[in-house]
C-alpha cells in the first residue's frame, strides 16, 4: 500500500514515542510537525528526522498530509480536532478524546459528515498482553466471564510531574488521566458497556508539589481524586473500577483479573505492552503463566495510527475508534454523574469490540 504522509500536532514529551514508532511502520512517512513552541518543534524534528517544520496553520493547509496525529494538552484535543478535520484531514488524537461529552460527539459528528476517520489512544490494548488475554478469553480457558475487577491506585502526580497542575482541573483527574487504559482494555476483553454507578471523593482541597521546577508550591484540587464504581457489561458480566490519586502507602492490588465460570486471569497493566498473563482455574493451586502471543510487547504507541492508516487504505475498520474513544470518554464521566445524582447511569453510547489482532502478520505491518 501506498504510504500515508501524517503531522504530529504537539511536541510534548509523549511526542517522542510517537515520532520514533512512526518511522517503523511501513503504512506510514512522518512529513511534518508543529507546536505552539517553535523551537521545541524544531529541536524534534532534528532529533527524529523529520523534514518540515510548520505551524499549525501550515500543518493544517498542507495538502500532502492526509493524517494528523494531535498530541496537544486534554483541554484542546476537541479544537484541534475540528481543525483537522475542517481541513479534509484523518485525526488521531492522544486519550481522552475530548474533556466533554458535547465536545467528543461534535469531532464524530464532523468526521461523519466530512466522510473521514477519527482514532484515539490508547492503543496498549493492541500489545501482546491484553491481545494473548483477549485469546484466552476467546478460546474459554477460564469459562464464561461473569465479574471483572481493575484497580488504578496511585499517590498522584505532584510528587514527579514538573507541571502537575491540569491533573487536579477539570478533565484531569485519576479517572481522566488514567480510566483510559483500563476502559479501553475492560471493552476490548469483555465488549460494550451497559450501565455505571459510582462514587468519588477528595482527600484534600489543596495539594503541595514536591517535584523540583515548582518545589513547594500548592495547587487546589477541582476535581475528585478517588473514584470507584461498578459497571454492568452488555454480555452480563459485572466489573468493578477503581482509580486514585489519595493511596498514599502504595497498594498490592492486581491492575485487572477476569473472573469465568472455570477460573481468573490475570491481566497485565493496560498501561503497558507486554504481560506477564496468568490463569488460574478451579481446583488448581498455583497460577500458570501464558507464553505471550508474538507481536507488540514493547513500547509501541502509535500503533493505532498506522492501524487507521491501513483501515483508510482498504476501507475496513480500525481498531482504535472514535467510537470506542467516545464510548470510553461517557464511561469515564458516568461514573462521576452517577455519584453527583445517587443513580444508575444507563449507557447511550455503544461501540464495536475491537477485533483482535492477526496473530501471523508481521510486525510493523498490520494490513489486515
Amino acid at each position: 500500500m501506498n504510504k500515508m504522509k501524517v503531522g504530529i500536532i504537539g511536541c510534548g514529551k509523549i511526542s517522542g514515542i510517537y515520532m520514533e514508532n512512526c518511522h517503523r511502520f511501513d503504512i506510514l512517512e512522518l512529513y511534518a510537525v508543529a507546536d505552539l513552541d517553535q523551537g521545541r518543534a524544531e529541536e524534534q524534528a532534528v532529533a527524529f528526522n523529520v523534514p518540515h517544520v510548520y505551524s499549525v496553520d501550515e500543518i493544517l493547509a498542507d495538502p500532502e498530509i492526509e493524517l494528523i496525529i494531535n498530541l496537544t494538552i486534554p483541554g484542546v484535543h476537541a479544537d484541534v480536532c475540528l481543525r483537522a478535520l475542517e481541513a479534509g484531514k484523518h485525526v488521531y488524537v492522544e486519550k481522552p478524546l475530548a474533556v466533554t461529552r458535547e465536545q467528543g460527539q461534535a469531532v464524530l459528528d464532523l468526521a461523519h459528515q466530512k466522510g473521514l476517520l477519527v482514532g484515539c489512544a490508547p492503543e496498549t490494548f493492541f500489545g501482546s498482553g491484553i491481545q494473548t488475554s483477549l485469546k484466552l478469553i476467546e478460546d474459554g480457558v477460564i469459562g464464561s466471564p461473569v465479574a471483572a475487577t481493575a484497580f488504578m491506585m496511585s499517590r498522584g502526580h505532584e510528587h514527579w510531574h514538573p507541571d502537575p497542575e491540569f491533573y487536579y482541573t477539570v478533565g484531569g483527574g485519576p479517572m481522566f488521566d488514567m480510566g483510559p487504559y483500563y476502559l479501553t482494555a475492560l471493552v476490548q476483553l469483555l465488549g460494550p458497556i451497559a450501565s455505571i454507578s459510582g462514587m468519588t471523593s477528595k482527600a484534600m482541597d489543596q495539594r503541595t508539589i514536591t517535584s523540583e521546577k515548582k518545589r513547594g508550591q500548592t495547587i487546589p484540587v477541582d476535581i475528585p481524586t478517588h473514584v470507584a464504581g461498578l459497571l454492568r457489561f452488555k454480555q452480563g458480566a459485572v466489573g468493578t473500577l477503581i482509580t486514585s490519586f489519595d493511596i498514599f502507602g502504595g497498594s498490592t492490588l492486581p491492575p485487572i483479573e477476569v473472573y469465568g465460570t472455570q477460573g481468573t486471569l490475570q491481566v497485565p497493566d493496560p498501561n503497558t505492552f507486554g504481560g506477564p498473563v496468568r490463569y488460574r482455574l478451579l481446583g488448581e493451586q498455583e497460577w500458570t503463566e501464558v507464553p505471550l502471543l508474538p507481536g507488540y510487547q514493547e513500547n509501541t504507541r502509535g500503533i493505532g495510527v498506522a492501524d487507521m492508516a491501513y483501515a483508510i487504505r482498504s476501507g475496513r475498520p480500525h481498531r482504535a475508534s472514535g467510537e470506542l474513544a467516545y464510548h470510553v470518554l461517557e464511561a469515564m464521566w458516568a461514573f462521576h454523574d452517577s455519584s453527583d445524582q445517587q443513580t444508575f447511569y444507563p449507557m447511550q453510547s455503544t461501540c464495536l469490540r475491537p477485533a483482535a489482532l492477526p496473530e501471523n502478520l508481521p510486525l510493523y505491518t498490520l494490513d489486515a
